[in-house]
């Protein structure tokens, strides 16, 4: 979600990405409190090497999901009614560097969402993928604060950056959560395992991360899917949210963000990634805590209180491509009142399997 008037909601909501859910465990008390903004160095730390320099339209932009398709990167971000760049906005590029707003690929809420989760304004956390000829765009639907939410799905055949609404056709919802349920059915993510079985990890807040499977064909979730297993936790009131897993070597490796977004530059939103020989866990950190457990190795820091330029750095999708990964993720401007932006950078593997920038 994005803007109250502009900048306001945008923080607020931006996490949907599986964000809208500043709250903790259960039945939250209070909500995290994030870290005072640092008073800034007289001189900025150095930007790092891996850093892909970005040029074109990449603010305002939270939570990214990202898909290269022949010579096209598309990239989709969180959206509220009335944002000037619509809902679950479309980004393209033809080379990872400059980037070009399309427009929304939705005009307005679908009409299931009402009942669904009532007082929803916005398609937050997106998630784009495909398979064989069929694009599967996933999508949040929650209000701040409460796991009264959905993920749905839309599907189409092709994306056309002139016209970035025409072909989506809606399927409804994968997966709702209530009051009475243990987690938040927000900031989805879906993606095929090494044996060809479809899943799908989401979550915030609550209990944390979870995972179901999904129906290959549909892209919906599978018929007679157990309850959703749990993959990741923190002790309340910690903070963990947006799960991006790909498989590396012989790894599945889950990557998550931690504490506070949607604070402008107050943000402390840092990202942490443990791995499992399974799909459905158990997943540990480099020093072998089970992320059940709170465990996680940082990947990206929150940058507070380094000079910094861009802190909060979260909500990651990961980009495998013949020349290299990519970790791509919305950082906050502290130039810009803490203005959500787009960042990219080249991820790398040590000998040992662990990722790092």
């Amino acid at each position: 979600m994005k803007h109250l008037p502009t900048l306001a909601l945008l923080l607020l909501a931006s996490c949907g990405s599986g964000d809208g859910d500043l709250s903790a465990s259960p039945a939250p008390s209070t909500s995290p409190t994030p870290t005072p903004s640092p008073t800034p160095s007289p001189t900025a730390s150095p930007t790092p090497t891996s850093m892909v320099a970005l040029t074109g339209n990449i603010a305002p932009a939270h939570d990214p999901a990202i898909l290269k398709d022949g010579n096209t990167y598309y990239l989709f971000t969180t959206g509220n009614n009335g944002d000037a760049e619509g809902l679950l906005a479309l980004r393209t590029s033809t080379d990872l560097k400059d980037w070009t707003l399309r427009g929304g690929s939705y005009t307005a809420l679908p009409a299931w969402t009402a009942t669904a989760v009532p007082g929803s304004t916005g398609m937050w956390a997106p998630d784009i993928s495909k398979v064989g000829n069929q694009y599967r765009l996933y999508y949040s639907i929650s209000t701040f604060g409460k796991n009264q939410s959905a993920i749905g799905l839309a599907t189409a055949t092709v994306i056309d950056p002139t016209k970035p609404a025409a072909n989506w056709v809606d399927q409804g919802p994968v997966i709702q959560s209530t009051t009475s349920d243990n987690y938040n059915a927000i900031d989805p993510m879906a993606f095929t395992d090494a044996d060809g079985r479809a899943w799908m990890t989401f979550g915030s807040f609550w209990s944390g991360i979870k995972l179901i499977q999904l129906d290959p064909a549909t892209g919906l979730r599978l018929a007679n899917d157990p309850a959703p297993r749990a993959l990741a936790s923190r002790p309340s009131p910690g903070a963990i949210e947006a799960p991006y897993i790909v498989r590396h070597g012989g790894y599945y490796y889950l990557f998550a963000s931690f504490d506070s977004c949607c604070q402008g530059a107050n943000s402390t939103y840092n990202t942490v990634v443990g791995r499992s020989a399974t799909v459905d866990g158990p997943y540990v950190d480099r020093d072998g805590k089970a992320m059940l457990q709170g465990g996680g190795t940082q990947v990206l820091s929150n940058g507070q209180g380094t000079g910094s330029r861009f802190v909060g750095r979260g909500h990651v999708a990961i980009l495998q491509q013949s020349d290299g990964d990519y970790i791509v993720y919305h950082a906050y401007d502290t130039t810009k009142n803490g203005f959500p932006t787009l960042q990219i950078q080249k991820l790398t593997w040590s000998t040992d399997g662990w990722p790092s920038v």
